[in-house]
């Protein structure tokens, strides 16, 4: 197939592309920011008439921890649901039929019961910090819902939990947790800092999936048959997660990336700052039971990512922000 990665070079999208050109089967078709600008509902509609893909995948995003989405909640609403409803229905007039949505485990309700199934959606308030990009992705889940009854396409989407690995956000005031520990520790070490400051108590827990795992099931959750899928989601063709099904503390992961980082100082909990959600645990058993596992566990991945972080901080690589 000729496939549309949006979004290919963020941390997702290149790992898509990456797994892609693995397979060696498809023809990967990419346009940067500057070329396409998703928000543009014109500029999309130019696009998808003129390379008519077989298939889109939409990773593209603007993403950010705690302080981002509090200091942008208007970009990160707005700009979200531009890119889902531009590249959903252009996708659509374009006569493009296959489509895979990429979410958020963010879309669930702050309190929902853990570990939270896809039923969950829905059931209750989101979480304060990042409700406007929650928002955003259960549009982007209701808008392929909606297409897919209206119009009988195949517009599926996958809900990841907390994502990591090489390619991610290593902005100093905008990035995720777990690379802005990376950051922090290895800022520390370079310093010869004495102690590590990390927001919050430290005790909420997080489930961390390596970007490359995230890749295969994209492709594997793309790939399967139409009733599989129709069948393991709820509503019809709604969503399903993608996880590990383990969670870890915050202040548990803050030893993992000092040690991984050779940080022999002390960690700081400011306790000030926000926690955000006390837990999100994914229950990842429809994918499980569709035949995927991951397969890179947190320790391993978390070294080959400190490693990653290192050489482009060597190669003078910038820290993105996106």
């Amino acid at each position: 197939m000729r496939i549309y990665v949006a979004g290919h070079t963020g941390m997702v999208g290149s790992a898509i592309v990456r797994q892609l050109q693995k397979e060696a089967k498809h023809e990967v078709i990419t346009a940067t920011r500057a070329q396409v600008d998703l928000t543009d509902q014109s500029t999309v509609r130019q696009f998808l008439q003129r390379e008519r893909p077989d298939a889109v995948i939409l990773a593209a995003a603007r993403v950010g921890g705690i302080m981002a989405n509090g200091t942008y909640p208007a970009q990160f609403i707005y700009e979200n649901m531009m890119i889902a409803a531009n590249v959903i229905h252009q996708s659509h007039a374009a006569g493009i039929d296959k489509l895979l949505f990429l979410g958020s485990s963010c879309i669930y309700p702050r309190e929902a019961a853990q570990p939270i199934t896809e039923a969950a959606l829905l059931t209750g308030p989101l979480e304060p910090t990042n409700e406007p990009y929650a928002i955003a992705k259960i549009a982007g889940i209701k808008l392929c819902e909606s297409y897919n009854r209206q119009y009988g396409t195949d517009y599926r989407s996958i809900m990841p939990t907390n994502l990591y690995g090489p390619g991610d956000n290593f902005h100093p005031q905008n990035a995720h947790v777990l690379p802005a520990l990376i950051t922090r520790f290895h800022a520390a070490v370079q310093n010869n800092n004495d102690s590590v400051t990390i927001w919050g108590t430290g005790t909420p827990k997080r489930e961390f999936l390596h970007v490359d795992d995230m890749a295969e099931a994209a492709l594997f959750v793309m790939n399967l048959e139409q009733h599989a899928y129709a069948n393991a989601t709820l509503p019809m063709q709604s969503h399903i997660n993608v996880g590990t099904g383990q969670d870890i503390t915050i202040g548990a992961l803050a030893q993992m990336i000092k040690h991984a980082a050779g940080f022999s100082g002390k960690i700081i909990f400011d306790t000030t700052k926000p926690d955000g959600t006390m837990r999100k645990l994914l229950d990842t058993d429809q994918l499980a039971h569709l035949g995927w596992k991951p397969q890179i566990n947190l320790r391993d991945g978390l070294s080959s990512t400190y490693d990653w972080y290192v050489e482009q901080t060597k190669s003078g690589a910038p820290q993105r922000c996106v």
